[in-house]
C-alpha cells in the first residue's frame, strides 16, 4: 500500500471512527467499536472502498495508533468527538504532562484554562517533544506544562490511552506553567 493511499484511508477512518460516522451510516456501539464489514460496506457506498487488508495496514503503521482491531471490529482509540466510553481506566499521571498549542490561543487559555473543545478530553503529551509536535501542527508551536501531579492531588481524573496520550476532562489555569514571555 502506497503511503498517499495510507493516509488517505487513515483520514477517512478519522472522520467517521472519531466524529461522524452517521455521516455513512454506520453506527458505533458503547465503546465506539464499529463490525469491519459493515464499515468497508459503507466505505464502498459512500465511493471510497477500502479492503480488510488495507485496514490492516493503516492500523499496525499509524504512528500514533489511533485505531484499534479486536476480531471482526475496528474503533478509534482516542480523540473522538462522540459519545462513546473507551473504557480507560483512571492512572495517575506523572508530576509533568505537556500541552502543545499555538500563541494565538493562549489568552483564552490564560483566561478559561484547557478545554476539550469539541473533544471530550483534553489530550496532554507525556514530554515536550511530542507536545512540540502537536503545537506544530497548526503554527509554530508553543509548549505549556501541566502539573498533572498536582491536578491529580487535587482530584482530578487522569486516563492514559493505548497510544500514550494522557487524558483529562479540563485544565484549569493555575495548574498551567506557560514559557517566559507568554
Amino acid at each position: 500500500m502506497d503511503e498517499r493511499r495510507t493516509v488517505q484511508v487513515s483520514k477517512y477512518l478519522s472522520r467517521h471512527l472519531r466524529h461522524q460516522p452517521a455521516r455513512i451510516g454506520l453506527t458505533l456501539d458503547e465503546a465506539g467499536w464499529a463490525q469491519i464489514d459493515a464499515l468497508t460496506a459503507a466505505a464502498t457506498t459512500t465511493r471510497f472502498p477500502i479492503t480488510r487488508a488495507e485496514l490492516d495496514h493503516v492500523v499496525a503503521t499509524n504512528d500514533k495508533r489511533r485505531f484499534e482491531i479486536q476480531g471482526d471490529r475496528i474503533r478509534a482509540t482516542q480523540g473522538l468527538s462522540v459519545d462513546v466510553d473507551l473504557g480507560l481506566p483512571p492512572a495517575p499521571p506523572p508530576p509533568y504532562l505537556y500541552h502543545g498549542t499555538v500563541a494565538r490561543a493562549l489568552e483564552a487559555i490564560h483566561a478559561e484554562g484547557l478545554r476539550p473543545t469539541n473533544r471530550h478530553d483534553v489530550h496532554l503529551s507525556p514530554d515536550r517533544e511530542t507536545a512540540t509536535r502537536v503545537g506544530a501542527r497548526r503554527s509554530r508551536p508553543v509548549v505549556l506544562a501541566v502539573a498533572a501531579g498536582a491536578m491529580h492531588r487535587d482530584g482530578h481524573v487522569f486516563r492514559l490511552s493505548v497510544n500514550g496520550v494522557w487524558l483529562t476532562g479540563a485544565v484549569p489555569p493555575r495548574y498551567l506553567r506557560f514559557p517566559s514571555g507568554h
